[in-house]
């Protein structure tokens, strides 16, 4: 996949540059991002230079990872990354992919990662062909599941014991977005201006009706 650009009216998502290492290494300094994120702990300058050097282009050119640099049009700042993640299952018949994202502490509580999911949303809906969107955050992360209820996630619950963290297993919370959900958003700021046209699930969906 070659890596692509996308904006928004406040916001550039693109891939990230080596020069934007010392701004990543700073902001995955707050205690947040290590402590709900997979992020190294302690996070060193080296893991930075890895992270946009070597993880984020090999992820675009293996098609296993989509990582974007979330930036301020305004003046240039790193307010976040955000990525499609999980991608093995992209191109079976399941058509699936997980949303997975974290904010600089100062860019926090202004609607930025709410307005850069939509872009990627979208993209991922009517680009690449997604038809099922996942997000996952571990139990307790309540910033996170805010985000991705704001984005339309439909919270289906709980999974026990999924994730193994510091030699723990810990319960994840999940959620799903489809392509017929994007109706739901229409209206709701923070999109580029043109939302293209619907997107309809290409697979039947036939829900239980139970």
């Amino acid at each position: 996949m070659e890596p692509v650009t996308l904006t928004t009216e406040r916001l550039v998502l693109r891939p990230f540059e080596p020069s934007d290492a010392p701004a990543v290494h700073a902001a995955c300094q707050e205690p947040d991002i290590p402590r709900w994120t997979s992020v190294p702990s302690p996070y060193g300058v080296a893991d930075a230079e890895q992270f946009v050097g070597t993880i984020v282009p090999e992820g675009w050119r293996d098609d296993t990872t989509y990582n974007f640099a979330v930036v301020s049009r305004a003046d240039g700042s790193l307010v976040g990354a955000m990525g499609l993640v999980r991608l093995d299952r992209l191109h079976t018949p399941e058509r699936q992919a997980e949303l997975g994202y974290w904010t600089a502490k100062e860019h926090r509580g202004r609607g930025c990662t709410v307005e850069a999911g939509r872009a990627v949303l979208r993209w991922a809906f009517r680009e690449l062909g997604v038809e099922r969107l996942e997000w996952h955050a571990e139990a307790g992360n309540e910033g996170s599941r805010a985000v991705a209820r704001r984005l339309g996630f439909h919270m289906e619950g709980t999974l026990r014991a999924h994730l193994v963290r510091g030699g723990t297993r810990r319960d994840v919370w999940i959620g799903s977005l489809l392509p017929s959900d994007l109706a739901d958003l229409a209206g709701e700021p923070g999109s580029s201006g043109s939302r293209g046209p619907a997107v309809r699930d290409t697979t039947p969906y036939l829900p239980y009706p139970g």
